[in-house]
């Protein structure tokens, strides 16, 4: 084995964090490089070539992989539940630029396809949902475990004043606490995209429900989470014909459940050439998907060879599986199945060593949850199963904001892996053996060379022995 190779293997033999997880983050890594390369096409533009778009996406990793490296290194989980404790108001800030507008020329937030989804700062694009996203899980993470310890000091201090005792209440609690922020994130999330709103909020339920332990918080914040949608869809009911619509993506997601046989659509715009070109656009994306995820077959077309990616506007985006599909086939796309899979038995597995820490629990099944569930939403939109969400596949597709908010939640699983090894093994060095196992080596050795010297050579004849011979 040559000298990296050594360092290498070096590296994951003392590495102290969940290896199963570094792998399948490695993994995860080098296999968007290649996709990245090979899906790029409809990314080049005059001015760049496919070299450009794959330097651009290592810069991504490498900073990723520094980020993961960074948070890998923190081996306080109390650092983590105090920042998370501020994932609230780092989601809020976010959001409120987008809803706004951004701040003048230097932060802008530009309208596309009737939606606004990402912040511009200075030419740099970044997708506020999905830092939204891992802030949010972070801050549920601490609210659950702020109300298990009833660790709410600024609440207590309330509580002292005239008229204000009712603050101290549990429910009161866990409305300012958990409910409200997971309600106002939504609404502002909604604004932007319904789907992504959808996956912040079942997400949050399910923290929420592993973390109380109980089955009723899942019904409740569902139940909320249905006539927040509701609600919504009545706002934009009524504005719909005026000058200032009111959840106007609301609108957009009831169209397309109402709405969706595109090909009737197609047939019938015979001599509408506009609306026959808007059905056909509905129609390419999903099409072109399903082509390539026939066409690849089992063992796929090969690297480099897909057609469809020359077709499909956002392949390396929204349809990156049925991309691994057509050039890797069905074995390239259960692999990768697999290691998302993987990740949250790994994840269950963590979860069980954190011990009595329920910051750290649900930190971690928040965080797998949403990475394993973006990948499967997206896994079920590429099979043509449910409508087109845009959510990416997590450290595959293309796009800068998603990878670095994933490698940061990578980071922290690895980091309270890390910790809970740890202390696991301290516990494991602190605690009395049951038996002395030196003296049972010593005494074992001694009954060697007593063997050894014919000492034992001579049985007994007991009454034991003699029935037994009698028996033979």
């Amino acid at each position: 084995m040559s000298g990296k190779g050594k360092k290498v293997w070096n590296f994951i033999e003392n590495f102290a964090g969940d290896k199963v997880v570094l792998i399948i983050v490695l993994m995860l890594i080098l296999f968007s490089i290649v996709c990245i390369f090979s899906s790029s096409s409809r990314l080049i533009t005059a001015n760049t070539d496919r070299i450009d778009i794959v330097k651009d996406h290592l810069f991504i990793v490498a900073l990723g992989l520094a980020f993961i490296f960074i948070c890998y290194q923190i081996r306080s989980i109390e650092f983590f539940r105090k920042v998370s404790s501020l994932g609230f108001f780092v989601a809020f800030g976010f959001l409120f630029l987008l809803v706004i507008g951004g701040v003048g020329n230097f932060i802008t937030a530009p309208e596309i396809n009737g939606a606004v989804r990402f912040l511009k700062v200075k030419g740099i694009q970044v997708h506020v949902f999905e830092i939204a996203k891992v802030a949010m899980i972070m801050y549920i993470a601490w609210a659950v475990d702020a109300l298990k310890r009833d660790n709410f000091k600024l609440l207590d201090k309330l509580s002292e004043l005239d008229h204000m005792h009712w603050v101290k209440n549990r429910l009161t609690k866990k409305i300012i606490f958990l409910y409200l922020p997971a309600i106002i994130v939504m609404l502002m999330v909604m604004k932007g995209s319904n789907t992504a709103a959808l996956m912040i909020g079942l997400v949050m339920i399910l923290t929420i429900a592993i973390g109380t332990g109980e089955i009723k918080e899942i019904f409740i914040a569902g139940a909320a989470a249905v006539m927040l949608f509701v609600a919504a869809f009545g706002m934009y009911s009524i504005t719909k014909n005026s000058e200032h619509v009111m959840f106007q993506r609301i609108g957009l997601f009831a169209t397309r459940l109402g709405h969706h046989n595109y090909v009737k659509e197609y047939h019938e715009a015979a001599n509408d050439l506009a609306a026959r070109q808007k059905a056909l656009d509905k129609l390419r994306q999903p099409y072109s998907a399903k082509i390539a995820i026939q066409q690849g077959g089992f063992i796929g077309k090969g690297p480099g060879q897909s057609t469809q990616r020359y077709v499909v506007p956002d392949m390396s985006e929204d349809y990156m599986f049925s991309f691994i599909l057509e050039e890797y086939g069905w074995l390239g796309g259960m692999a990768v199945m697999i290691l998302y899979i993987s990740l949250i038995a790994r994840g269950v597995l963590i979860v069980k060593n954190c011990g009595t820490n329920l910051f750290a629990k649900c930190a971690v099944m928040g965080l797998v949850l949403l990475i394993s569930g973006q990948a499967m939403i997206h896994i079920i939109v590429n099979a043509d199963v449910g409508l087109l969400t845009g959510q990416t596949l997590p450290l595959l597709s293309h796009g800068a904001s998603a990878f670095i908010c994933f490698c940061i939640a990578f980071g922290i699983i690895l980091s309270i892996s890390r910790i809970s090894n740890r202390k696991i093994e301290t516990e494991t060095k602190k605690a009395t053996p049951l038996i002395d196992l030196h003296d049972t080596v010593e005494a074992s050795l001694a009954d060697l060379d007593s063997f050894d010297s014919g000492e034992y050579d001579t049985i007994e004849e007991t009454d034991e022995n003699e029935d037994f011979y009698d028996t033979i």
